[in-house]
């Protein structure tokens, strides 16, 4: 397939605010791509590139090249040539260059690339090198259109990505092989699942009501204020991944002690690594994010505590309900390695049980339906986590330079929200508040790195950058496209351990007008 197809139909879906229009046009494009392989099987590595490509995304996690590399290309050609297949083998040589001599055969290699592409293609191809190809098609759509042109089912889709973590290797599965292939993707201890996530209430009653119903009988957690985990044991080899699947395993020895001392030999757990103090209370979430950042030093330990567990001794536990996985993680995990849990209907003994919490420095709880099946990826009412402060996760969009004492530093951040219905960022407000030096050095030299556009004083920045911000709710406002603005918004802290199409929604904020939750763990 020529990238041109590709090129044509990013610009199509980023053309419309239709849904239905930008599911119709990638199906159009992935059908087109089946047909062209008649009499044999779709070539998987170009159904892969081209379902990366429509996402917005390379393939290559890195590449080396930014906005600068890419300010000055070659003369377009004329007419498109490019293949989509060519385009992905030339980033791929692209991101193996190392060493000595490598940044002028990355600048060579960019312009033999860049040459060949038409004018459109170049702008395209820059876009999806610095995250800029903002035309909606987020994972969700792609899924749909994936199930479009597959003919399949699109909860079969949806299923399969969240057990394998992507959805590019499921389209594949999907557009080669049909409902039969997506079936193969199960549990597979040893290979991450994306985490089950909560919505959010005001109060300890409201999520109470939300997830159990009037006088039903719920679970309430301990929300830690640590570094979600998960997991996996397969007799002597254990794997702990993040929330976003990255492998952390050798950063964090003293989690992989602790799934080595359990009685069991194959199981997948979910739960939190946090830092704690001599007293036994949390550190503060910076130090259990430098920590798990990075192998340890022997000055910071993490200690993981456990919420819930997937897979037990050949035993697929994601659709049990929820009492039968808590029971079987009692018989796992021992108690100082569980979260604080306490089950009830009564209203005022959960009000008692939330006290403790906060008391003992953790940031709330989360209430959980004890019928409710493990929905990996999803977030929905069945977990409802409860906070004191009401927090949002946001995307900043761009940063403005600092004045006065910030001169020199970049510090008003513009943050946005995800419309699910296009895919893209809406702007909601700007704030510089809760920015210590510490924060405010950290984020000038990381927003320089994400950077594609400037603007008077204000840079414009990839949209990749996660921030979790505290507010006193929101307002009706016209100055923002979404018709609705943040009161009183500070930052709480950056979210490196969260992707940007985990953000909080703007329908969700948009709920805050009248009262209801928003929000996501």
């Amino acid at each position: 397939m020529l990238l041109a197809d590709v090129v044509a139909t990013s610009r199509a879906v980023a053309a419309t605010r239709s849904r239905k229009a930008k599911v119709a046009a990638v199906a159009e494009l992935l059908r087109r791509l089946l047909e062209s392989a008649p009499e044999a099987a779709p070539d998987p590595d170009e159904v892969a590139t081209v379902v990366s490509y429509v996402a917005g995304s390379l393939r290559q996690r890195r590449t080396g090249l930014g906005w600068r590399s890419l300010g000055s290309l070659p003369p377009p050609a004329a007419e498109p040539s490019l293949t989509v297949v060519g385009v992905h083998e030339a980033f791929d040589a692209i991101a193996a260059l190392a060493g000595p001599g490598s940044q002028a055969a990355r600048a060579a290699a960019v312009t033999d690339l860049f040459g060949r592409a038409t004018a459109d293609e170049q702008t395209w191809l820059r876009g999806l090198v610095t995250g800029e190809v903002r035309q909606g098609a987020l994972d969700a759509l792609v899924q749909e259109g994936v199930a479009a042109a597959g003919d399949v089912p699109l909860a079969a889709v949806r299923r399969a990505a969240m057990l394998a973590g992507s959805t590019v290797a499921v389209a594949v599965a999907a557009l080669t092989g049909g409902e039969e292939a997506l079936a193969g993707f199960g549990l597979q201890v040893g290979r991450p699942v994306l985490p089950m996530l909560a919505s959010s209430a005001t109060s300890t009653a409201e999520a109470m009501t939300k997830v159990g119903g009037p006088g039903g009988e719920v679970a309430i957690d301990t929300k830690l204020d640590g570094i979600r985990i998960q997991v996996h044991r397969d007799g002597d080899d254990v794997l702990v991944a993040t929330r976003s699947l990255d492998d952390i395993t050798a950063r964090l020895p003293e989690v992989v002690e602790v799934a080595r001392a359990l009685p069991a030999r194959r199981f997948v757990l979910d739960g939190e690594a946090i830092a704690l103090d001599a007293e036994g209370r949390p550190r503060p979430f910076q130090e259990t994010a430098s920590r798990t950042a990075q192998a340890s030093d022997g000055r910071v330990a993490v200690t993981p505590y456990f919420f819930d567990l997937l897979h037990l001794d050949g035993r697929d536990l994601l659709d049990s309900p929820g009492t039968d996985r808590l029971a079987a993680l009692e018989s796992l995990v021992p108690e100082a390695h569980r979260v604080a849990r306490l089950v009830t209907a009564d209203i005022a003994e959960a009000d008692a049980f939330v006290a403790q919490v906060l008391a003992a420095g953790h940031e709330g709880v989360v209430v959980k339906d004890l019928a409710a099946a493990y929905d990996a990826g999803r977030r929905g009412a069945a977990w409802v986590k409860v906070k004191p402060v009401l927090t949002l996760d946001l995307v900043v969009l761009a940063v403005e330079w600092g004045s006065g004492r910030r001169q020199g530093q970049l510090s008003n951040i513009h943050l946005g929200a995800l419309d699910p219905a296009t895919g893209s960022f809406v702007m909601l407000g700007k704030t510089f508040k809760g920015m210590t030096d510490e924060v405010l050095a950290w984020q000038t030299e990381r927003f320089l790195e994400l950077e594609t556009s400037r603007e008077q004083h204000v840079v414009h920045v990839r949209p990749e950058q996660v921030v979790e911000i505290a507010l006193d709710g929101a307002q009706r406002s016209t100055r923002y496209p979404g018709g609705v603005a943040l009161r009183f918004a500070r930052v709480v802290r950056y979210r490196d351990d969260k992707r940007p199409d985990e953000v909080d929604t703007i329908d969700a904020i948009r709920a805050l007008l009248t009262g209801r939750p928003a929000g996501q763990a």
